[in-house]
Parts: structure tokens; C-alpha cells; sequence
């Protein structure tokens, strides 16, 4: 099963009916897939399109454990917009392997040590 996150990008994407993320939805519908979005990404996707946290979607929750990693990145300079996606990337307890992130704006993420997926660049 491959575990993902959506940034705030994937998400408004996904909002406006992105097909290139559909395939990411059907698998975890299916439970070939875990989707989660972290919480400040819904907070920036929510800023830019009031009503978006309303979807169905697994929230990644900001508590005192990924706040301090978070809050470094924020610290070094890393776009609060995706600092929560970059540490729930990495490898954790919970996830050895770390997880995908999914974004259809990857280059903001050339600061980090995660290399996202667009879905819309995969053929």
C-alpha cells in the first residue's frame, strides 16, 4: 500500500476535478492507497479557496509532535505552505519508508530533501 500526502496544490487541483489525481483517489478508495492532507496545507488551500476543507479528506494533524519539525523548516526558510508535507515525508516510526507527496507545483519543494510527484507528469 503506498501512503501519500496532497499538498495544498494537489488539493485545489483536486478540487477542480484534476484527472491526473483521479487514479490516486480510486486507489484508496480501494485500499491500494493512504491519502492524507497535512493540516497546514488545508489551511493554505482553504486561504485560497474558501470551502475546499470541506472535502472528504484524511487530515494530517499538527500536534506538538510534528510542530517542532515544522517549525524548523519554517525556521530555515522552508514555505510554510509545504513545510508540514516535507517533515510528515520523511521517514517516521509509523512510516519507515517515508511517504509521497503529491503536488502539481514540485519545484517548491527544491529546497527540501523531498522529491514530490506531479500526477499530471506521470505518463
Amino acid at each position: 500500500m503506498i501512503a501519500c500526502l496532497l499538498d495544498d496544490s494537489a488539493l485545489l487541483a483536486l478540487g477542480r476535478g484534476y484527472p491526473a489525481l483521479s487514479g490516486f483517489i480510486v486507489d484508496a478508495a480501494a485500499g491500494r492507497a493512504v491519502l492524507a492532507v497535512p493540516a497546514l496545507c488545508l489551511c493554505a488551500a482553504e486561504a485560497h479557496r474558501p470551502g475546499i476543507a470541506e472535502l472528504p479528506v484524511d487530515i494530517e494533524p499538527l500536534d506538538l509532535s510534528a510542530t517542532i519539525p515544522v517549525g524548523r523548516l519554517i525556521g530555515e526558510g522552508i514555505d510554510w505552505r509545504i513545510a508540514q508535507a516535507v517533515a510528515a515525508a520523511l521517514p517516521s516510526v509509523v512510516h519507515p519508508e517515508g511517504r509521497v507527496v503529491l503536488s502539481v507545483q514540485p519545484a517548491r519543494y527544491q529546497a527540501t530533501a523531498i522529491r514530490p510527484i506531479d500526477p499530471g507528469a506521470i505518463d
